[in-house]
């Protein structure tokens, strides 16, 4: 098969080096967003993400320069409950330690706007980019900028009745984090240039391969419930969780789906199971497309699984090593970006037009 068909491309226009531009754009900003996801790790790991109390969109690129900037900025710290019951006594050169993870994390997401918002007005305006292609751009864009106000409305969670952020908002704070990767690495992985990118697939196996995008996506959620409750600090052993396989405690709350959210048990449970579930799902897969286009991808697939599901187990038994469930986040990314990339050689290649 081919890999594009073209039909009204603008006189002078190279379309196969338009795209070129544009999905080496897209690339750098993907790799930006997962960056953006692992120092989002060290910030909830380091419990970084309240030292700074304040939204300050365009101001705050700057960080404090002087003495008494410092000052400033850590007895605004000093107000909020994190410090009053967890941080007491601890000094400046410690608060500019957990100020600066929080400040690079802001820095990346505003640079990853500027990276995005640029390229895409100056792609525009030359006609490089096509127009069916615009919408979901600017979409894309948007939704960027709607995750920086998500983002906020998460730290606000933590500033005056908890000494954490909430685990609802942290969670959803990730999610929208990797819908935007997902869907950029969509768009890139249609646009390019190569037939034998794409495969053809029975249905059966598209859907399959997008219910494994799904459990992905569900699995990432849950990751992000057990930070926000810290709940791989409890329970550090594998197979066995409390001593049995299927803990007797779990979904004990009133009512009982509020502990899929809030107790710390069942959130660990649950991420282990849908991690055994997308682990059986990828190996049924493998399986089942082995006489199939798909059958080098498929087994892709299913070793990134297995390295994330190592990863998994060595950062719980180690007791969340800030290294360990750094690789476990990066890896996390690294698999969804695999997972919809794999899917998206499923459908046919983004036509080339005007």
């Amino acid at each position: 098969m081919t890999a594009t068909f073209v039909s009204e491309v603008p006189a002078g226009r190279d379309r196969l080096r338009d795209r070129r531009l544009v999905r080496a754009w897209l690339a750098t900003v993907m790799l930006m967003i997962v960056a953006m996801i692992v120092v989002g790790g060290a910030t909830r790991l380091t419990e970084s993400g309240l030292s700074i109390t304040e939204w300050k969109p365009i101001h705050g690129v700057i960080p404090p320069l002087s003495e008494a900037e410092w000052q400033e900025e850590f007895a605004k710290y000093q107000q909020i409950p994190q410090y009053q019951q967890l941080n007491r006594g601890m000094s400046l050169d410690g608060f500019k330690t957990i100020f600066w993870w929080e400040w690079a994390h802001r820095l990346l997401g505003r640079l990853i706007g500027l990276v995005f918002f640029v390229p895409l007005v100056g792609l525009w305006l030359i006609g490089a980019i096509e127009r069916r292609l615009i919408l979901p751009l600017v979409g894309l864009f948007l939704l960027g900028g709607l995750q920086g106000a998500i983002g906020w409305w998460m730290v606000a969670s933590g500033l005056v009745d908890r000494v954490d952020v909430s685990q609802y908002r942290l969670a959803t704070h990730l999610t929208v984090a990797c819908i935007i990767l997902a869907a950029t690495a969509w768009i890139w992985r249609g646009l390019s240039p190569r037939a034998a990118t794409f495969i053809t697939v029975s249905p059966g196996l598209r859907r399959a391969a997008t219910a494994i995008v799904g459990l992905v996506f569900l699995q990432i959620f849950l990751g992000g419930l057990v930070a926000g409750l810290d709940a791989g600090h409890a329970w550090n052993t594998w197979p066995l969780l409390d001593g049995s396989l299927v803990p007797s405690r779990i979904y004990d709350g009133d009512p009982w789906w509020r502990s899929a959210f809030e107790d710390v048990m069942t959130v660990q449970f649950n991420h282990r199971m849908v991690a055994y579930l997308i682990l059986v799902a990828t190996a049924l897969f493998a399986f089942a497309a082995w006489r199939s286009p798909a059958r080098r991808g498929a087994l892709h697939l299913l070793g990134v699984v297995l390295i994330q599901a190592v990863l998994g187990i060595l950062t719980l038994v180690h007791v969340v090593p800030i290294g360990l469930a750094l690789a476990h986040q990066f890896v996390a990314a690294g698999l969804l970006v695999t997972a919809v990339g794999f899917r998206r050689r499923m459908a046919p290649p983004t036509p080339i037009t005007g």
